[in-house]
């Protein structure tokens, strides 16, 4: 059996672990960051060509089966897989790690897009600390608040002319984000949903100073779909099949 695993999130990597001794895995990074934690088993990086380019891919490598786990942010290459997998009859599983809930003592702000999220900030603060990545920071570039951009690798212009590059890859401690939060005086929070533990403290360390979180919701995600929230779910609908 071989399964193809989408994604180089910690989950894609968690479940290729799982599998890797028992049938024949091959995980697909789309090699967006410069340096990344490579899973077990058999390794592809950089895109398809599309879906035409997957549904040759799943037929010349003899794939059994698709799973998507790639960031939920990942809209594009989601409706690409659902498409793909149809095509080339293979079934798909989508590994989606649950979003985050607020809790009490929570001040979120709840936007559909990055371009709302800079529009949200009036008001807010002067200062931005934005964990949303290295794409997609153009939506910021004439904000006039100051910024603390965290992402992986070094973000390319454009990007908002006041701001300082954090180069740091979680997981992240809530002790490290109370005292990034102090340190750099932080206003405001700006994140998209990821979910997951990894990067979540943030969100408590924001709570706890009573600091405002703007929220990016996540994109839609193809119909039809069936949906595993854990490696160790999509490991056993991969043994499954």
């Amino acid at each position: 059996m071989h399964i193809l695993i989408l994604g180089g999130t910690t989950e894609a990597r968690a479940l290729a672990g799982l599998l890797h001794t028992d049938v024949r895995v091959t995980s697909s990074l789309a090699g967006r960051v410069a340096s990344p934690r490579l899973p077990a088993g058999e390794v592809r990086i950089g895109g398809f060509g599309g879906v035409e380019g997957l549904v040759e891919w799943i037929g010349g490598h003899a794939v059994d089966a698709v799973i998507d786990a790639t960031h939920p942010f990942a809209e594009r290459i989601s409706f690409n897989a659902a498409r793909a997998a149809a095509t080339a009859h293979v079934p798909l599983l989508a590994l989606r790690r649950p979003g985050w809930v607020p809790v009490e003592g929570d001040d979120w702000r709840e936007v559909p897009s990055l371009e709302a999220a800079a529009g949200a900030l009036d008001g807010l603060g002067d200062r931005v600390f934005l964990t949303t990545g290295r794409m997609g920071l153009a939506a910021f570039a004439d904000r006039p608040q100051w910024f603390l951009v965290r992402s992986v690798d070094a973000p390319e212009p454009p990007m908002p002319a006041r701001a300082e590059v954090l180069l740091d890859r979680g997981p992240f401690t809530l002790d490290g984000e109370r005292e990034l939060l102090r340190r750099h005086r932080i206003d405001v929070l700006v994140t998209k949903d990821s979910g997951g533990a990894a990067t979540a403290p943030k969100l408590t360390a924001a709570r706890e100073a009573g600091i405002p979180v703007v929220v990016v919701r996540r994109p839609p995600v193809p119909e039809g779909v069936p949906v595993a929230a854990t490696a160790e779910e999509a490991a056993a609908w991969a043994r499954s099949r």
